[in-house]
């Protein structure tokens, strides 16, 4: 039977609540601790100059190229997506899909660059592959997967989140959530980081937000809709 529109949102909530986030050797952690290593890798990632290198299929290629959105504008860190038509139609002919973002992340990725990786099935070999030559090249690893719980994807991140539906709305919907969760608390760290504290002659402090950053970009905010 169809749900409602409030009994899908229930249960899309259920399933965020009933999440399950792995860490280094299957070390179950809170939903909240994983999110906020996640936001801790991508802060510690821009510090340290690095990149976040990003990959998904279909509807997870969406989400994929909305976080790179996100991560470049609102965060300030550099990022890439691998979803450029000419090149992709052209390894995808020439290579194989299977090969297509693994040629990506081979070009591209660094050590101390942070991989993140979105598959509802976790299964997709692309991935997988891609997967497997970022850890070749020092970088870490965030996945986002759902379906099944024993999913390949799952078993190779630094940090892993598992949705526990077989469902593609339902998976994909709580990937988004969890992107834009990050990329939210990440901003507002960096938008903390712009603060200074100034001390007047009486001894009062007095916060004041600077316009621009360290990097020298403007104060960060989302990307335009």
């Amino acid at each position: 039977m169809t749900l409602s529109a409030v009994g899908y949102c229930d249960e899309l909530a259920r399933l965020l609540r009933g999440s399950v986030v792995t860490g280094v050797g299957k070390t179950q952690l809170s939903f909240d601790r994983g999110a906020q290593q996640a936001v801790e890798t991508l802060l510690s990632t821009r510090l340290e100059s690095g990149k976040a290198l990003v990959i998904g299929n279909g509807g997870s290629a969406a989400i994929a190229s909305h976080l790179h959105n996100d991560l470049s504008k609102a965060v300030g860190l550099r990022s890439m997506v691998f979803t450029e038509p000419s090149l992709l139609t052209a390894l995808t002919n020439d290579e194989g899909y299977e090969r297509a973002y693994e040629f990506g992340i081979e070009q591209w990725a660094e050590p101390g660059d942070v991989l993140i990786a979105i598959s509802s099935s976790g299964r997709s070999e692309n991935i997988l592959r891609a997967v497997a030559a970022a850890a070749s090249a020092g970088c870490r690893i965030i996945t986002l997967s759902g379906f099944a719980k024993d999913n390949p994807l799952r078993q190779r991140g630094d940090l892993n989140f598992y949705i526990p539906s077989s469902q593609y709305g339902y998976v994909e919907l709580a990937h988004s959530v969890i992107a834009h969760y990050i990329s939210d608390a990440a901003m507002a760290a960096v938008s903390n980081q712009t603060q200074h504290t100034e001390v007047t002659k009486d001894g009062n402090q007095i916060v004041q937000s600077r316009a621009r950053d360290r990097r020298g970009g403007v104060r960060r905010r989302r990307a335009s809709a």
